[in-house]
């Protein structure tokens, strides 16, 4: 068996859309692993989060104002 250093290497030096296929079907093969219970909960927060928003008691902030003050506040941009 390959040493896994070796086929990473391989790997990345894959042409990118080679590289996205490669990566696209990594992560379709834990969706087989998943916990049968993920997607409902899932279901359920999303549930929960959207009641919160829609009843006021979430405050909610525009993505472009929120992004520029994180450059701010963190990057000092």
């Amino acid at each position: 068996m390959r040493d896994t250093e070796q086929l990473v290497a391989e790997v990345l030096d894959l042409p990118e859309q080679d590289r996205a296929e490669v990566a696209a079907r990594i992560l379709e093969s834990f969706e087989d692993t998943q916990d049968d219970g993920v997607d409902e909960a899932w279901a359920r927060e999303l549930e929960r989060r959207g009641a919160a928003v829609d009843s006021g008691q979430v405050v909610t902030s525009d993505w472009n104002v929120l992004r520029r003050r994180i450059e701010r506040d963190i990057f000092g941009r």
